[in-house]
């Protein structure tokens, strides 16, 4: 018989390592060798930010799951369609519910104002330590990056 409770700590902990990651310091495979095009500027305005990292997984997981479960319950058929479908649904809230607690991060808004006075908005990971009036450049790419500029 599966246990309800086995069922929430495994998808606490598949869903944990589905958090994005938001840190300026890291890259993907594919980041490396890339050109990036960056501009320079000045740090105006820094802010705290939550960053919801849902990806529709853990409701399509506690689906299947509360599917399973549900149609284990009752003795006919008939109660057994019934209890995957309820199982489908509660377990598709939980899950939704499960992955959102266990992928939201905490960052920070930096808005910046380049030196052709334009002005960008870009939110990265609570690891970084700039400041307002800080120089930074503003690295485009996929994500975007903020990182302090080394030319003083």
């Amino acid at each position: 018989m599966i246990r309800p409770g086995w069922i929430v700590a495994v998808s606490v902990a598949i869903l944990s390592g589905c958090a994005p990651n938001v840190s300026p310091s890291s890259y993907s495979v594919g980041s490396v060798g890339q050109v990036n095009r960056s501009i320079a500027g000045r740090i105006i305005s820094v802010r705290p930010v939550n960053i919801a990292g849902q990806s529709g997984a853990g409701g399509l997981a506690g689906m299947g799951a509360g599917a399973a479960a549900g149609s284990a319950i009752g003795g006919g058929a008939r109660a057994n369609a019934l209890g995957a479908i309820g199982g489908a649904v509660v377990g598709g809230i939980a899950g939704a519910i499960i992955e959102s607690s266990a992928t939201q991060q905490t960052g920070v808004e930096y808005v910046v104002q380049t030196e052709n006075d334009n002005l960008m908005t870009i939110v990265q990971g609570a690891d970084s330590t700039l400041s307002v009036g800080q120089k930074v450049l503003v690295l485009y790419g996929s994500p975007s990056r903020l990182i302090a500029d080394p030319r003083g």
